[in-house]
């Protein structure tokens, strides 16, 4: 008991909680294994140990906190020194504030004025007694819910801010406070450095002794920026709700609050309206959780609906794309340094072409509100060679707020109807498909749960096999059986479009679009053979600048609205520079563009004189429309001009049921036919030929897969002598779908060894077998002689009077070639040709073609040269014979 007692009066019993389970635990099983002295001697032994290493901890942390204060004062020291060397601006003369230097858009001659940010700037002061209440708690709700309690900085923020900067070293990091920003927008520069973070934090500081919270944010609500020219709460609430910044709503001033943080993006009138919606339920929210408005006040706001004011009409040209460049501005450069720096920004449109497409834009939708209940209308022009926007019209009238027509229709994400068609061709024909691969344009079936009538195979499911199933339609209804990929991508057809997207790939379409610059398509897995048919959603200013790809020989540029950007000093702080990449090879860019300027191969759906055709032009086109006829697109192209039109609805609502080419096209016609004005006339170049030792099916023969080849005139087997002219393939008839012989996932290789392996086989198949039913094929038997019109005996016999061979002469002298032809068929034309350049061409005997040597571009220089004579008669027999001849100085 003794030992009990002495124990418990112990530092060791007092201190045991600090003390590890297990050290008590061996100090019990310690004493036990002692006698009784021997007990005490090593308790206070251990009673000692402890009080030495407590002393010694003590003194440690003493030394560590002298050393931290040591620290701290001479850290402190340098920072006051470094403070004091600043230069501050005086706050007794806080009126003198930064004076902005206005930004100005101009078009690409830089002498045009588009906009001009600051121009009739309007701000109205008004006494903070006269500014709503409800104004002031939502501001500082949003923006510096603890305004009323700090003194200038939050250190919390402060603190983070500081170590965010250290950090990151971009000294953007601010946590600012209202009296923050007031400083920093009053009397400070837009500078990202710590020096000019530090000014901000010692004036904000500052500036709390010498002003009340009601003066700071008073100047604050009174200078705020709102978007463009409009300054101050007053104004905004006047500008925005026509009404005075003391009789807004709550939920209007929910709006006024959530505009500065952003004024630009955030703008009523810009494409972020909803961005804009969702806000301001931020900025209720914080005003409920602050207790500035109770959950009656925040509900009853919720369910207001604002309308905001119309837009006034004031100091801007083109005012889709000055919006468009002004978010631009804002995203790269701030709101702040857009509306102070003074910028001179030159962009790339053309500006008396963005002129007149607005004025048909107009005009033609009023025409189309009335005759296809298409109210709205949209257009963009670029250049395929650089990516410059030239042209960009987002609705019929920016100020038409019946049709929302500040809302910019160019960007917005719409389906895109069979205008998305060419992304899929080309990826097709990437994988070895050509314009004369031929599918079957018939009823299909393409949903594999489904029987290739249309019904579902599983018969529990037979109650919905209206939605199930996918059995879709040609636009005019009609099936014009087998048909060439040229034909169908020109003439639109879906069915065949739908089997060339299955043949290409869903995901591989997507890429080759993607690559080309269409955005708004995400993961391949969200969507069907629809996609062929628009089913994705697109802006028109991606779809145009994509299809300027196949304008450029498959070289993409991305768009772009901006020339240069110069600071108030005229320093350049951006010019545009080429931004090319390949996207897809020359030869698809240029086969696309060979099919899409095909007007022949238009004709059966367009007509012969449709919008889509310009005499003595060569241009590309495509028409889509949705299938809920909710949206309407042409996009054309040459070389160097690409336009791409829109017509519909914002509100989505269906226009008449009409094609495309009755609703937009005639509108894309006359801003086109404005724009090819301005461009040389370049046409396309030619893709390459078919390779004629492709299988048969990928060259556009149908009937089978076993062929031969037999002159067209005799009708017999061709030979060597066989000109190409009359040549031709002829299949064995053994017709079935594409699928029978070849792999969809090896087009180029060898034909499926079990074709109904394909999910789609069954169906395809069936249509054709039906089709055959009433359209057999005649049976050809494979002929056994060959070609006796084409023989050595048949060719043209020359006969040469003049020159005679090895002639010399002067290379300005005229050289007269005289000579007669006897064959057994009329002569078709006869061309002399001087060292292989073409120097003149005869029609009838005796043959006389004169030239002059200087005026070719192919004399020898050793004097050496060779004139050559090829006669061509009526069914492809050709003669020649050469002449050498000298030609001297």
């Amino acid at each position: 008991m003794a030992i009990q007692r002495w124990f418990a009066s112990h530092s060791l019993a007092k201190t045991k909680k600090r003390i590890p389970r297990i050290l008590c635990a061996d100090v019990v099983y310690y004493f036990l294994d002692l006698p009784h002295s021997g007990i005490i001697a090593s308790a206070m032994s251990i009673n000692h140990h402890i009080k030495k290493t407590k002393n010694i901890i003590h003194r440690k942390r003493k030394e560590i906190l002298i050393s931290l204060a040591t620290l701290f004062l001479i850290f402190s020291g340098i920072l006051v020194l470094w403070i004091s060397s600043f230069k501050m601006p005086d706050l007794g003369s806080f009126d003198n504030r930064v004076i902005s230097q206005s930004t100005k858009i101009y078009d690409r001659t830089g002498k045009i004025l588009l906009y001009d940010v600051f121009e009739n700037k309007k701000r109205t002061d008004v006494p903070f007694e006269n500014i709503s209440l409800n104004i002031k708690n939502a501001t500082v709700a949003i923006e510096d819910e603890s305004f009323y309690q700090h003194n200038g900085i939050k250190i919390s923020s402060f603190i983070r801010a500081v170590f965010a900067n250290l950090l990151s070293g971009s000294f953007g990091q601010g946590g600012s406070t209202i009296t923050q920003q007031v400083i920093k927008n009053s009397l400070l520069t837009t500078e990202k450095t710590i020096t000019r973070k530090v000014k901000e934090w010692v004036l904000a500081l500052r500036l709390e002794k010498v002003m009340t919270k009601e003066q700071i944010l008073s100047i604050y609500l009174n200078e705020n920026p709102y978007g463009g020219s409009i300054y101050g709460v007053e104004e905004a609430s006047q500008e925005f709700f026509r009404k005075s910044a003391q009789d807004v709503t709550l939920a209007e001033s929910a709006y006024l609050a959530a505009i500065p943080k952003a004024p630009t993006f955030y703008s009523p009138y810009g494409l972020n309206k909803e961005k804009l919606d969702e806000r301001q339920k931020l900025v209720l929210s914080m005003m409920l959780k602050n207790n500035f408005i109770n959950q009656e006040q925040y509900d009853s706001a919720i369910k207001e609906k604002v309308v905001f004011a119309d837009q006034e009409k004031f100091g801007i040209r083109a005012p889709h794309f000055v919006e468009y460049i002004k978010q631009y501005l804002a995203n790269k450069y701030g709101d702040t340094s857009m509306q102070q720096n003074g910028y001179k920004v030159i962009t790339t449109i053309d500006y008396n072409l963005q002129s007149k497409a607005e004025e048909i834009v107009k005009k033609y939708a009023l025409e189309n509100e009335k005759n296809f209940n298409a109210e709205n209308a949209a257009v963009v022009a670029i250049d395929p060679k650089t990516g410059q926007i030239l042209a960009m019209v987002g609705s019929r009238d920016y100020f038409d707020k019946d049709i929302d027509g500040n809302f910019n229709v160019t960007m917005a994400h719409r389906q895109p109807g069979s205008t998305f068609k060419p992304f899929v061709y080309a990826t097709a024909f990437m994988k070895g498909y050509t314009p004369d691969t031929v599918v079957f344009d018939l009823p299909t079936e393409f949903q594999s749960t489904c029987t290739p009538e249309g019904i579902p195979k599983n018969i529990n499911a037979v109650i919905s096999s209206s939605t199930e199933c996918y059995m879709p339609e040609n636009y005019d209804g009609l099936y014009l059986g087998p048909i060439s990929l040229r034909n169908a991508l020109a003439q639109s057809r879906n069915i065949p479009a739908i089997k060339t997207l299955y043949l290409a790939g869903i995901k591989d379409s997507i890429e080759t679009a993607k690559a080309m610059g269409i955005k708004g398509l995400s993961d391949a897995n969200q969507y069907g053979l629809t996609l062929v048919l628009g089913g994705g959603e697109v802006s028109l200013l991606d779809m145009t600048s994509a299809y300027g790809t196949f304008a450029n020989d498959g070289i993409r540029n991305p768009y772009t609205g901006i020339l240069s950007v110069q600071d108030s000093k005229e320093n350049i702080i951006e010019q545009y520079n080429s931004n090319s990449e390949t996207a897809i090879s020359a030869n698809i860019a240029e086969t696309i563009s060979d099919v899409l300027s095909d007007n022949v191969a238009k004709i059966p759906a367009y007509g012969i004189n449709s919008p889509l055709f310009f005499e003595g032009k060569q241009v590309a086109s495509k028409t889509g429309t949705t299938n809920d006829y909710k949206d309407a697109w042409t996009i054309g192209f040459t070389p160097e001009i690409v336009v791409g039109a829109w017509a519909g609805n914002n509100n989505n609502t269906p226009m008449e049921k009409k094609v495309a080419g009755m609703i937009i096209a005639p509108m894309w016609h006359e801003i086109m036919k404005i724009a090819l004005q301005n461009t040389t006339g370049e046409t396309f170049k030619k893709p390459e030929a078919t390779n004629q030792s492709l299988k048969p099916a990928l060259k556009g023969i149908w009937q089978g897969n076993e062929t031969y080849t037999i002159d067209k005139i005799s009708g017999k087997l061709a030979t060597d002598m066989t000109p190409e002219e009359t040549k031709q393939e002829v299949a064995i008839p053994n017709v079935h779908s594409i699928l029978f012989w070849v792999d969809k996932n090896d087009p180029m290789g060898p034909a499926p060894i079990n074709p109904a392996d394909d999910s789609q086989f069954e169906s395809w198949e069936y249509s054709i077998q039906k089709w055959l039913l009433n359209n057999p094929v005649p049976y050809t038997i494979k002929p056994t002689s060959y070609d006796d019109i084409h023989t050595v005996s048949n060719k043209p016999r020359i006969n040469l009077f003049s020159p005679l061979a090895d002639s010399t002469f002067s290379k300005d002298s005229r050289i007269t070639t005289i000579f007669t032809v006897n064959s057994n068929y009329i002569i078709s034309k006869a061309d002399l040709y001087f060292n292989d350049e073409l120097v003149g061409t005869s029609a009838s005997s005796p043959f006389l073609i004169s030239f002059i040597p200087s005026s070719t571009n192919s004399i020898s220089s050793d004097g050496n040269n060779n004139m050559k004579i090829v006669v061509s008669d009526s069914v492809y027999n050709k003669g020649e014979i050469s002449i050498p001849i000298t030609i001297r100085e």
